[in-house]
């Protein structure tokens, strides 16, 4: 608390000393897109984003909804679902898929661990993002390889022209504490955007519905603090009217705990191990440089060079202590340091053929490298076996889309992409992969759309090398993702929104009690409904409702549907500004029938508890919307909830905070 104050006067001190010098206005006002480092899948048409499903959260959205991290700010939207398991992060399902199957790219550049695939996304604050584009399964084929579920772009803001400063700080239980500022400028040929932000806490509360057990006595969740620093900018200068050259930097720090299960797994047959494990230390840093020309007459060029780089600290531990490693009858016992670091690179071409169509032809390049040091309990009460491994692969892809309009109101879009993935054991492997789609605008209200992609995704370095679970001899997921849809706008204010999607999965890697195999099928079905209006003065609601079907065809298989799948999801979301700006903010999330399974064979099959969580949040700007209060509630009904088995959510939590805007 006492460096939230000290950040408030600090805060207010600066609104004081520099208020007849800077340019006041709205956030969502000043927010441009720093659009350098994109991969650009739609230029000055709509292209292949006409004939898929693509939804779109701006930095207004953030704001409205108060999300602090990129997981807050895109879990309404309709066929994602989140998943905080065992690992102490969430996870981002999208249709049924994932986090591994999902490309995160933040301008440009790729964000999917090197180890397995998988991202976290509490490590991506909010305050530098100006829009968020998540693209499902059909999309862009120059995006690359891996969306088998989709892709999430991120695009961060960009300067304008004078100074625009912001900065806010927010306080809540359990000694939670968030701290952020930007600050941005430019001039006609020169813009800069600075951010940064620091959140602590000391760990979530559960709520007072939990039960306590041998493992958890409720109230703070036990090892559930987590700290995480950032900072991010980016430079752009357009030395002549044709060429843009960018600069990007991000760097963060951090670390967590890991909750480990409530339930005695010798007792329950679908809770995990008992495990006290640690993130104490993590720390990472990317940058991009990138550039792009516009030819004179119908051409344009674009590219960049990239590198992400992230080191990270874990630890299990006796006990929950949280503070030796001594027992050695415990099997798995280990300190481990890893690194991860992703070079590459790719260049994009843009050339229009009036009537003839659209081409765009990209060429991207990356290097994926994981290096391990660390010691480990492999047999109980056997000493530590030290070990130091150093893994990488490559991957090159090719790729060309082409979209015409043979008539008006009708759109087509082609795309074919050639992969090439090197590894350090094992064969070589080169896979291709393509996307075929079409809308039509049957009035100017209303469109329809389908789509055919089939996508790839390589295994990742874990799948393929590790000691005990590794296979060097995996082939390529492989997903045939089909679409359909239909987009309604009704007058000005309301637009209406229906897909039905149907997703076919060979070769999905998993592992049992042996390594890795490519012998899993899995198959997904369903439909996704929203709903955005603004036909009331002053109010903005929006819904949502995601119907699935998951099933497991693999070969052999004791499931039917697949866990941690929910088969429902309703959202519902409103804002109302009354007058004097004051308003009022709320939220509903409800997922329902999903089902987890026995931890050995043979399986047994268990439903998990539906929940509803209802979160809330008031706001009252002062001073033309200089200085803006607010306060909040999180899961406003106190709901005891799990995500996956055995471990419990956050019961209620109460915020507040201050923002101040120049």
């Amino acid at each position: 608390m006492k460096k939230v104050i000290c950040f408030l006067f600090i805060t207010l001190t600066a609104d004081i000393m520099f208020s007849q010098h800077l340019i006041a206005s709205e956030l969502s006002q000043n927010t441009q897109e720093y659009t350098l480092g994109e991969i650009v899948v739609s230029d000055t048409k709509l292209g292949v984003e006409a004939v898929g499903t693509n939804r779109t959260i701006t930095a207004e959205d953030i704001e409205i909804s108060g999300a602090g991290t990129l997981d807050e700010a895109i879990r309404l939207l309709p066929g994602l679902s989140l998943k905080t398991g065992g690992a102490g992060t969430p996870r981002i399902d999208i249709r049924g898929l994932r986090s591994r199957h999902i490309v995160l790219l933040l301008d440009g550049i790729p964000f999917n661990s090197t180890n397995d695939g998988q991202f976290d996304p509490t490590l991506i604050p909010v305050e530098n993002i100006a829009k968020i584009k998540v693209s499902y399964g059909s999309n862009s084929v120059l995006y690359g390889d891996g969306g088998l579920a989709g892709v999430i772009n991120i695009i961060t803001k960009k300067g304008t022209p004078g100074i625009q400063v912001s900065a806010a700080a927010e306080a809540g239980e359990r000694n939670r504490w968030l701290e952020k500022f930007s600050l941005s400028g430019g001039s006609e040929t020169v813009n800069f955007f600075l951010s940064g932000s620091a959140s602590d806490t000391d760990g979530y509360p559960l709520s007072n519905d939990f039960d306590d057990t041998p493992y958890e006595d409720g109230d703070l969740r036990d090892n559930s603090d987590r700290e995480r620093n950032s900072l991010f900018a980016n430079v752009g200068m357009n030395p002549t009217d044709n060429l843009n050259i960018g600069v990007v930097l991000n760097y963060f720090t951090g670390e967590y705990g890991i909750p480990t299960g409530v339930l005695d797994s010798r007792q329950d047959p679908f809770a995990s191990n008992q495990k006290y494990e640690r993130v104490d230390d993590l720390e990472g840093f990317s940058t991009q440089l990138s550039a792009s020309y516009d030819i004179p007459g119908p051409a344009d060029i674009r590219g960049s060079v990239f590198m992400n780089r992230m080191e990270e600290e874990d630890n299990q531990y006796d006990d929950a202590t949280y503070s030796t490693q001594e027992d050695l009858t415990i099997n798995g016992l280990y300190h481990k340091q890893d690194e991860t670091l992703i070079t590459g690179g790719y260049f994009q071409a843009h050339y229009s053929l009036n009537a003839a169509g659209d081409l765009a032809f990209g060429f991207a390049t990356r290097k994926e490298e994981f290096d391990s040091d660390g010691k480990i309990v492999e047999k109980k009460g056997k000493p530590f076996v030290y070990f130091s491994e150093e893994w990488d692969t490559q991957t090159h892809s090719a790729s060309c889309e082409y979209e015409i309009y043979p008539i008006k109101l009708m759109g087509i879009v082609l795309g074919y992409s050639h992969h090439w993935f090197k590894k350090d054991i094992g064969d070589d492997q080169d896979k291709g992969a393509y996307l075929i789609g079409t809308h039509y605008d049957i009035t100017e209200t209303t469109r329809i759309r389908a789509s055919f992609a089939k996508k790839i995704r390589f295994p990742s370095i874990r799948q393929l090398y590790d000691k005990a679970t590794g296979n060097p001899d995996l082939s390529e997921e492989k997903a045939n993702n089909y679409e359909v849809g239909a987009s309604q706008r009704i007058g000005e204010t309301t637009e209406l929104s229906l897909t039905g999607f149907y997703q076919d999965v060979d070769d999905y890697i998993e592992k049992d009690d042996g390594p890795y195999e490519n012998h899993d099928e899995y198959r997904f079905q369903g439909v996704e409904l929203s709903v955005e209006t603004r036909t009331v003065k002053n109010l903005l609601l929006r819904t949502s409702y995601t119907y699935m079907e998951s099933e497991d065809k693999s070969p052999g298989s004791e499931k039917d549907e697949l866990q941690y799948r929910p088969e429902h999801k309703l959202t519902l979301e409103g804002k109302y500004d009354f007058m004097y700006g004051f308003s009022a903010y709320a939220s509903l999330l409800h997922e329902s029938n999903q089902y987890t399974y026995s931890r050995k064979s043979p399986l047994i099959k268990r439903e998990m508890n539906d929940y509803t969580i209802f979160d809330t949040r008031l706001e009252k700007s002062f001073l033309t919307n200089k200085l803006t209060c607010y306060v909040g509630v999180d899961n406003l009904f106190d709901e005891d909830y799990e995500e996956s088995y055995g471990l419990p959510r956050e019961g209620r939590t109460v915020y507040g905070g201050i923002r101040v805007t120049h």
